[in-house]
Protein backbone atom coordinates (compact mmCIF):
# COMPACT_ATOMS: atom_id res chain seq x y z
CA UNK A 1 0.00 0.00 0.00
CA UNK A 2 1.30 3.45 -0.89
CA UNK A 3 2.00 5.63 2.13
CA UNK A 4 2.72 9.32 1.43
CA UNK A 5 5.78 10.83 3.03
CA UNK A 6 4.25 14.27 3.15
CA UNK A 7 0.81 15.47 4.07
CA UNK A 8 -1.41 16.99 1.38
CA UNK A 9 -2.25 20.66 1.84
CA UNK A 10 -4.65 21.21 4.74
CA UNK A 11 -5.52 24.66 5.98
CA UNK A 12 -6.84 23.51 9.35
CA UNK A 13 -3.65 22.29 11.01
CA UNK A 14 -2.22 22.75 14.45
CA UNK A 15 1.42 22.47 15.44
CA UNK A 16 2.84 21.48 18.82
CA UNK A 17 6.32 20.84 20.20
CA UNK A 18 6.82 17.80 22.42
CA UNK A 19 7.58 18.81 26.02
CA UNK A 20 9.73 17.00 28.58
CA UNK A 21 6.84 15.25 30.34
CA UNK A 22 5.50 13.99 27.00
CA UNK A 23 8.74 12.53 25.63
CA UNK A 24 8.82 8.74 25.41
CA UNK A 25 5.06 8.35 25.04
CA UNK A 26 3.16 6.90 22.11
CA UNK A 27 1.95 9.68 19.88
CA UNK A 28 -1.74 8.68 19.95
CA UNK A 29 -1.83 8.76 23.77
CA UNK A 30 0.19 11.95 23.95
CA UNK A 31 -2.16 13.76 21.56
CA UNK A 32 -5.25 12.57 23.45
CA UNK A 33 -3.71 13.95 26.64
CA UNK A 34 -2.80 17.25 24.99
CA UNK A 35 -6.16 17.73 23.25
CA UNK A 36 -8.73 16.58 25.81
CA UNK A 37 -11.66 17.26 23.45
CA UNK A 38 -10.64 14.18 21.50
CA UNK A 39 -10.12 10.52 22.36
CA UNK A 40 -7.12 8.31 21.74
CA UNK A 41 -9.24 6.47 19.17
CA UNK A 42 -9.71 9.73 17.27
CA UNK A 43 -5.97 10.30 16.99
CA UNK A 44 -5.43 6.67 15.95
CA UNK A 45 -7.88 7.40 13.13
CA UNK A 46 -5.88 10.48 12.07
CA UNK A 47 -2.65 8.46 12.16
CA UNK A 48 -4.20 5.70 10.06
CA UNK A 49 -5.32 8.30 7.52
CA UNK A 50 -1.79 9.86 7.46
CA UNK A 51 -3.07 13.16 8.84
CA UNK A 52 -0.32 13.63 11.44
CA UNK A 53 3.21 14.83 10.66
CA UNK A 54 6.26 14.12 12.78
CA UNK A 55 9.09 16.55 11.97
CA UNK A 56 7.66 17.10 8.51
CA UNK A 57 7.03 13.46 7.62
CA UNK A 58 3.86 11.38 7.94
CA UNK A 59 3.88 9.77 11.40
CA UNK A 60 3.61 6.03 11.84
CA UNK A 61 0.80 4.65 13.97
CA UNK A 62 2.87 3.43 16.95
CA UNK A 63 5.60 6.07 16.87
CA UNK A 64 7.19 7.22 20.15
CA UNK A 65 7.68 10.97 20.52
CA UNK A 66 10.94 12.58 21.59
CA UNK A 67 11.62 15.89 23.34
CA UNK A 68 11.51 18.75 20.86
CA UNK A 69 9.72 16.86 18.09
CA UNK A 70 7.36 19.01 16.01
CA UNK A 71 3.93 17.50 15.47
CA UNK A 72 1.41 18.85 12.98
CA UNK A 73 -2.16 17.59 13.09
CA UNK A 74 -4.73 17.96 10.31
CA UNK A 75 -7.89 17.85 12.41
CA UNK A 76 -10.75 16.45 10.37
CA UNK A 77 -14.10 14.77 10.81
CA UNK A 78 -14.45 11.06 11.51
CA UNK A 79 -17.05 9.11 9.50
CA UNK A 80 -19.60 9.15 12.33
CA UNK A 81 -19.48 12.95 12.63
CA UNK A 82 -21.15 14.88 9.84
CA UNK A 83 -21.34 18.64 9.94
CA UNK A 84 -24.96 19.02 8.93
CA UNK A 85 -26.93 22.26 9.38
CA UNK A 86 -29.48 22.00 12.18
CA UNK A 87 -32.32 24.39 12.99
CA UNK A 88 -31.35 25.32 16.53
CA UNK A 89 -32.50 28.61 18.04
CA UNK A 90 -29.73 31.14 18.69
CA UNK A 91 -29.91 34.13 21.05
CA UNK A 92 -28.18 36.62 18.74
CA UNK A 93 -26.71 39.72 20.41
CA UNK A 94 -24.99 41.22 17.35
CA UNK A 95 -24.89 40.33 13.67
CA UNK A 96 -23.69 41.77 10.37
CA UNK A 97 -22.66 40.31 7.01
CA UNK A 98 -19.32 39.06 8.32
CA UNK A 99 -19.84 37.79 11.87
CA UNK A 100 -22.24 37.28 14.72
CA UNK A 101 -22.20 37.13 18.51
CA UNK A 102 -24.61 34.96 20.49
CA UNK A 103 -25.48 34.50 24.14
CA UNK A 104 -24.59 30.83 24.57
CA UNK A 105 -26.80 28.87 26.97
CA UNK A 106 -25.48 26.34 29.45
CA UNK A 107 -25.34 22.86 27.97
CA UNK A 108 -24.55 23.92 24.39
CA UNK A 109 -21.37 22.33 23.01
CA UNK A 110 -19.47 24.62 20.65
CA UNK A 111 -18.33 22.12 18.00
CA UNK A 112 -18.85 18.42 17.25
CA UNK A 113 -16.48 15.88 18.74
CA UNK A 114 -16.34 12.63 20.65
CA UNK A 115 -19.62 12.21 22.51
CA UNK A 116 -21.19 15.20 20.75
CA UNK A 117 -21.46 14.38 17.02
CA UNK A 118 -24.32 16.84 16.44
CA UNK A 119 -26.66 19.43 18.03
CA UNK A 120 -23.76 21.84 18.57
CA UNK A 121 -23.28 25.55 17.94
CA UNK A 122 -21.48 24.70 14.69
CA UNK A 123 -24.53 22.81 13.45
CA UNK A 124 -26.73 25.79 14.33
CA UNK A 125 -24.27 28.20 12.72
CA UNK A 126 -24.26 26.25 9.44
CA UNK A 127 -28.05 26.47 9.32
CA UNK A 128 -28.12 30.17 10.17
CA UNK A 129 -25.32 31.20 7.80
CA UNK A 130 -26.04 29.85 4.33
CA UNK A 131 -22.74 31.24 3.03
CA UNK A 132 -20.70 29.22 5.56
CA UNK A 133 -19.59 25.98 3.93
CA UNK A 134 -17.73 22.88 5.06
CA UNK A 135 -14.89 21.94 2.74
CA UNK A 136 -13.07 18.67 3.26
CA UNK A 137 -9.57 19.32 4.55
CA UNK A 138 -10.18 23.01 5.21
CA UNK A 139 -11.88 23.21 8.58
CA UNK A 140 -13.71 20.90 10.90
CA UNK A 141 -14.76 23.89 13.02
CA UNK A 142 -16.28 26.26 10.45
CA UNK A 143 -16.77 29.78 11.79
CA UNK A 144 -15.30 29.03 15.22
CA UNK A 145 -12.68 31.48 16.51
CA UNK A 146 -12.81 30.78 20.25
CA UNK A 147 -14.61 28.48 22.65
CA UNK A 148 -16.65 28.41 25.82
CA UNK A 149 -16.93 25.27 27.93
CA UNK A 150 -20.20 23.36 27.57
CA UNK A 151 -21.72 24.77 30.77
CA UNK A 152 -20.29 28.29 30.56
CA UNK A 153 -22.83 30.87 29.38
CA UNK A 154 -22.41 34.19 27.61
CA UNK A 155 -20.87 35.92 24.62
CA UNK A 156 -19.61 33.66 21.85
CA UNK A 157 -18.23 35.18 18.65
CA UNK A 158 -18.25 33.39 15.29
CA UNK A 159 -17.31 34.20 11.69
CA UNK A 160 -19.61 33.84 8.70
CA UNK A 161 -16.86 33.09 6.19
CA UNK A 162 -13.34 31.70 6.07
CA UNK A 163 -11.62 35.04 5.49
CA UNK A 164 -13.16 36.59 8.60
CA UNK A 165 -12.51 33.41 10.58
CA UNK A 166 -8.80 33.72 9.82
CA UNK A 167 -8.72 37.41 10.74
CA UNK A 168 -10.62 36.92 14.00
CA UNK A 169 -8.41 33.98 14.95
CA UNK A 170 -5.39 36.23 14.42
CA UNK A 171 -6.92 38.87 16.72
CA UNK A 172 -7.35 36.28 19.47
CA UNK A 173 -3.81 34.97 18.97
CA UNK A 174 -2.34 38.46 19.27
CA UNK A 175 -4.45 39.25 22.37
CA UNK A 176 -6.38 42.04 20.67
CA UNK A 177 -9.75 40.82 21.93
CA UNK A 178 -10.98 41.99 25.36
CA UNK A 179 -12.98 39.40 27.33
CA UNK A 180 -14.63 39.90 30.69
CA UNK A 181 -16.39 37.23 32.75
CA UNK A 182 -18.54 37.10 35.86
CA UNK A 183 -18.24 34.23 38.33
CA UNK A 184 -19.57 33.24 41.72
CA UNK A 185 -16.71 31.97 43.88
CA UNK A 186 -16.39 30.16 47.16
CA UNK A 187 -14.60 32.57 49.50
CA UNK A 188 -13.18 35.97 48.61
CA UNK A 189 -10.40 36.29 46.02
CA UNK A 190 -10.18 40.06 46.52
CA UNK A 191 -8.56 42.14 43.80
CA UNK A 192 -5.43 40.75 42.21
CA UNK A 193 -3.60 39.74 39.07
CA UNK A 194 -2.92 36.01 38.71
CA UNK A 195 0.02 35.19 36.46
CA UNK A 196 1.17 31.57 36.22
CA UNK A 197 1.88 28.86 33.68
CA UNK A 198 -0.95 26.45 32.88
CA UNK A 199 -0.58 23.05 31.27
CA UNK A 200 -1.90 19.53 31.32
CA UNK A 201 -2.18 18.08 34.85
CA UNK A 202 0.74 15.63 35.36
CA UNK A 203 -1.51 12.76 36.50
CA UNK A 204 -5.14 13.76 35.77
CA UNK A 205 -4.65 14.09 32.05
CA UNK A 206 -8.12 15.42 31.24
CA UNK A 207 -7.54 18.34 33.61
CA UNK A 208 -5.36 21.43 33.52
CA UNK A 209 -3.18 22.74 36.35
CA UNK A 210 -0.79 25.51 37.38
CA UNK A 211 2.72 24.30 36.60
CA UNK A 212 6.19 25.49 37.55
CA UNK A 213 8.52 25.92 34.59
CA UNK A 214 6.15 24.17 32.16
CA UNK A 215 2.98 24.90 30.26
CA UNK A 216 2.04 28.30 28.82
CA UNK A 217 1.71 31.73 30.38
CA UNK A 218 -1.77 32.50 31.71
CA UNK A 219 -2.91 35.88 33.07
CA UNK A 220 -6.19 36.69 34.81
CA UNK A 221 -7.29 39.97 36.39
CA UNK A 222 -9.61 39.47 39.39
CA UNK A 223 -11.93 42.03 40.99
CA UNK A 224 -14.41 41.09 43.72
CA UNK A 225 -17.56 43.23 43.63
CA UNK A 226 -19.49 41.56 46.46
CA UNK A 227 -18.81 39.13 49.32
CA UNK A 228 -21.48 37.88 51.74
CA UNK A 229 -19.15 35.96 54.04
CA UNK A 230 -19.38 32.73 52.04
CA UNK A 231 -19.53 33.53 48.32
CA UNK A 232 -18.21 36.30 46.09
CA UNK A 233 -19.42 37.87 42.87
CA UNK A 234 -16.26 38.38 40.85
CA UNK A 235 -15.33 40.13 37.60
CA UNK A 236 -12.58 38.35 35.67
CA UNK A 237 -10.45 39.83 32.89
CA UNK A 238 -9.12 37.09 30.63
CA UNK A 239 -5.76 38.31 29.32
CA UNK A 240 -4.78 34.97 27.78
CA UNK A 241 -6.92 32.10 26.56
CA UNK A 242 -5.71 28.84 28.07
CA UNK A 243 -7.97 25.82 28.44
CA UNK A 244 -9.99 26.06 31.69
CA UNK A 245 -7.88 29.11 32.66
CA UNK A 246 -10.38 30.90 34.90
CA UNK A 247 -11.47 27.72 36.65
CA UNK A 248 -7.86 26.65 37.26
CA UNK A 249 -6.71 30.08 38.45
CA UNK A 250 -9.54 30.43 40.95
CA UNK A 251 -8.86 26.94 42.26
CA UNK A 252 -5.17 27.85 42.53
CA UNK A 253 -5.90 30.79 44.88
CA UNK A 254 -8.31 28.57 46.87
CA UNK A 255 -11.50 30.37 45.82
CA UNK A 256 -12.93 27.96 43.24
CA UNK A 257 -16.01 28.68 41.17
CA UNK A 258 -19.21 27.48 42.79
CA UNK A 259 -20.68 24.54 40.90
CA UNK A 260 -17.42 23.48 39.26
CA UNK A 261 -17.40 19.64 39.36
CA UNK A 262 -13.73 19.36 38.37
CA UNK A 263 -11.88 22.21 40.08
CA UNK A 264 -14.36 23.10 42.81
CA UNK A 265 -15.87 21.82 46.05
CA UNK A 266 -18.13 18.91 45.08
CA UNK A 267 -19.77 18.60 48.51
CA UNK A 268 -20.60 22.31 48.67
CA UNK A 269 -21.86 22.26 45.08
CA UNK A 270 -24.28 19.50 46.04
CA UNK A 271 -25.36 21.29 49.21
CA UNK A 272 -26.09 24.47 47.25
CA UNK A 273 -27.81 22.44 44.49
CA UNK A 274 -25.61 24.01 41.82
CA UNK A 275 -25.07 21.71 38.87
CA UNK A 276 -22.76 23.78 36.65
CA UNK A 277 -19.85 26.17 37.14
CA UNK A 278 -21.40 29.60 37.76
CA UNK A 279 -19.28 31.30 35.11
CA UNK A 280 -20.58 33.73 32.49
CA UNK A 281 -18.81 35.41 29.58
CA UNK A 282 -20.17 38.91 30.12
CA UNK A 283 -18.45 41.11 27.53
CA UNK A 284 -16.33 40.95 24.40
CA UNK A 285 -14.67 43.87 22.63
CA UNK A 286 -12.64 43.84 19.41
CA UNK A 287 -11.90 45.71 16.19
CA UNK A 288 -14.12 44.53 13.35
CA UNK A 289 -11.83 42.51 11.05
CA UNK A 290 -13.19 44.19 7.89
CA UNK A 291 -14.27 47.71 8.86
CA UNK A 292 -11.95 48.27 11.82
CA UNK A 293 -14.91 49.60 13.81
CA UNK A 294 -14.83 48.92 17.56
CA UNK A 295 -17.41 46.27 18.45
CA UNK A 296 -18.49 45.78 22.06
CA UNK A 297 -21.14 43.23 22.99
CA UNK A 298 -22.48 42.27 26.41
CA UNK A 299 -24.60 39.26 27.32
CA UNK A 300 -27.21 39.36 30.09
CA UNK A 301 -26.41 37.15 33.07
CA UNK A 302 -27.90 33.65 32.97
CA UNK A 303 -31.00 33.23 35.13
CA UNK A 304 -29.49 30.69 37.55
CA UNK A 305 -26.65 33.10 38.31
CA UNK A 306 -29.05 36.04 38.48
CA UNK A 307 -31.12 34.30 41.14
CA UNK A 308 -28.00 33.50 43.13
CA UNK A 309 -26.61 37.05 42.89
CA UNK A 310 -29.88 38.77 43.70
CA UNK A 311 -31.12 42.20 42.66
CA UNK A 312 -29.00 44.32 45.00
CA UNK A 313 -25.74 43.81 43.03
CA UNK A 314 -25.27 45.27 39.56
CA UNK A 315 -23.32 43.03 37.19
CA UNK A 316 -24.63 44.40 33.87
Amino acid sequence: MYVPTRLPFFRSMESIIIEQQEAGKRLDKLLADRFSDHSRTYFQYLLEKHLVLLNGEVAKKRVIAALGDEIKIAFTLTPEISLEPEEIALDILYEDEELLVINKPAGMVVHPGAGHPSHTFVNALLYHCSQLRVHKGVSYRPGIVHRLDKDTTGVLLAAKNEKVQEKLTALFSSRQVEKEYVAICIGNPGERRIETNIGRHPTQRKEMAVLEGKGKQAITEVKTVSFDGRFSVVFLGLKTGRTHQLRVHLQYIKTPILGDPTYGNVALNKKQKVTRPLLHAKRICFAHPITGKRIEVCAPIAEDMRQFIGSSISVD
